[in-house]
């Protein structure tokens, strides 16, 4: 399957019901796990050089485009193994990780927008957050952080602020991992079970945990909400690693490849340069 299909079979279209996507599939895919872990080596290659080739054109001053990644999940869905395995395995040169934690004091004094506009990508750039200003229309819809009318207000603004950033010549690629509350069990489970796994774990997960269908019922509208067509939502099923890995990869190679990134050409004579430096 090329990059462009996996877009449109992971995309939230109109009628989109998260209740209806079962987190063990695998949808667009129909090999194992073994397949999957070669077509991620082989697909990284390709992410090289696109990336690569968008990077040289910011270093020349010729890029206008760049690729913001927008991940969002609950807790252990595998946000850390894209930002490794699929983003972290380009030149982290020409990426930009943002990853927004509750915001400070000062931000606090600001719409809730003024920090993510500054971690946006340069031209030439692969941005990533991990985590990103739908926190403030999810966990600030289920803990009630806004009031209700503060949260409505919200969705509308992020549709005007993604528009304009798209428009600026940015393709944001909006992704949920979606997993199951079992699957998020185990894994808060085998980090409680292995030393070298404490610092990752979170009392507070536990919290969230039971607010999970506050917080699918949130996803949902945010999904109705913002899903538009100049930045719409993909949803993938998570339970598997490797295949969500795969997908995200996918998703930026289609993004890559609609912008098309050319190698720089030379501001120089090359044939000149080769001879003085010969004579050097």
């Amino acid at each position: 399957m090329n990059a462009h299909t996996w877009t449109q079979t992971l995309q939230v279209d109109e009628g989109f019901r998260l209740a209806d996507v079962d987190p063990d599939t695998k949808p667009g895919y129909d090999h194992g796990k073994s397949r999957g872990v070669s077509d991620l080596a082989a697909g990284l290659a390709d992410l090289n050089v696109l990336q690569e080739r968008l990077f040289a054109e910011s270093r020349v001053g010729v890029a206008k485009d760049a690729v913001l990644l927008v991940l969002q999940a609950m807790d252990s869905a595998g946000k850390g193994g894209i930002v490794r395995h699929v983003v972290g395995g380009v030149d982290p040169q020409g990426v930009a990780l943002a990853a927004f934690k509750a915001p400070t004091a000062e931000e606090r004094e600001h719409d809730f927008l003024w920090r993510v506009e500054k971690r946006l990508p340069e031209p030439g750039f692969i941005g990533v957050f991990d985590r990103s200003h739908y926190e403030d229309v999810l966990i600030g819809r289920v803990r009630e952080l806004a009031p209700p009318t503060e949260i409505e207000r919200r969705y509308d603004a992020i549709n005007e602020f993604e528009a304009r950033v798209a428009a600026s010549g940015t393709r944001i690629v909006k992704v949920m991992l979606h997993i199951s509350p079992e699957e998020q069990k185990s894994r808060l489970m085998e980090r409680l079970e292995r030393p070298d796994k404490y610092w990752k774990y979170n009392p507070g997960d536990v919290d969230e945990r039971m607010l999970w269908p506050q917080y699918m019922e949130a996803y949902q509208t945010v999904f109705d909400r913002t899903s538009t067509e100049a930045a719409p939502w993909h949803v993938i099923p998570a339970n598997a690693k490797w295949y969500a890995r795969l997908a995200v990869q996918e998703l930026l190679l289609a993004a890559l490849e609609d912008i098309d990134p050319q190698w720089p050409g030379a501001d120089f004579d090359v044939e000149a340069e080769k001879k003085r430096l010969a004579a050097s």
